[in-house]
């Protein structure tokens, strides 16, 4: 069982905040991230947690709203093998209404083989991505929360350079939080400290 520390983490100027495991570090500063993301990397694992806000998709229905998202991201980043694995019921998140327009959040499960960067498809790592979609329809926002976990990782990729080729060693012989349990935090402790950050006047 895990004991990481997991402090709350300003996102978005302080706006929104999240708790997670202190060990993934803001990557913003690392490589070029736009505005509407914030980026949080574990660089020994070549783990990611990925925060971003959307403008509404009114033609997605809520049922199966982060399967859509995740078979989006699948196609934008030209993975291979891609495999839906488990996804939930629409969930109701009453701590995030806003005016009293009830916000809701679905998570869906996949795997997909990836290349970083402009790596090409011989680079490709397997990965399992897990992904929530908060649907804060108060502010007509979807927010997804996006957490990648290697597992293969390939000898030709640069992330071999950082943690080795072959299979990720698993969380739990690390005594480390798995990915799993990181979204679910990161999901639980989501909070809209200024919804002015939507153009909204509270």
């Amino acid at each position: 069982m895990s004991n990481e520390l997991c402090p709350e983490r300003p996102l978005f100027g302080g706006a929104i905040s999240s708790a997670f495991p202190q060990r993934f570090q803001d990557a913003s500063n690392i490589r070029q991230v736009p505005d509407h993301q914030e980026v949080f990397v574990d660089p020994s694992r070549d783990e990611s947690l990925i925060f971003e806000l959307l403008d509404f998709k009114t033609d997605v229905g809520d049922v199966g709203s982060a399967s859509w998202f995740l078979h989006d991201l699948a196609r934008e980043q030209d993975a291979q093998g891609f495999k839906l694995i488990e996804q939930s019921n629409v969930i109701d998140v009453p701590g995030l209404s806003y005016r009293n327009i009830p916000s809701v959040a679905t998570t869906a499960i996949g795997e997909m083989a990836i290349s970083k960067g402009r790596q090409g498809r011989e680079a490709q790592n397997l990965l399992k991505v897990y992904v929530a979609n908060i649907r804060l329809k108060g502010v007509e926002t979807d927010v997804l929360v996006t957490a990648y976990e290697p597992i293969l990782i390939n000898p030709l990729s640069e992330s071999a350079n950082a943690v080795g080729s072959g299979l990720a060693v698993p969380a739990s012989q690390s005594g480390i939080m798995p990915m799993c349990d990181v979204i679910k935090q990161s999901l639980s402790t989501f909070k809209v400290n200024d919804w002015s950050l939507f153009g909204s006047s509270a």
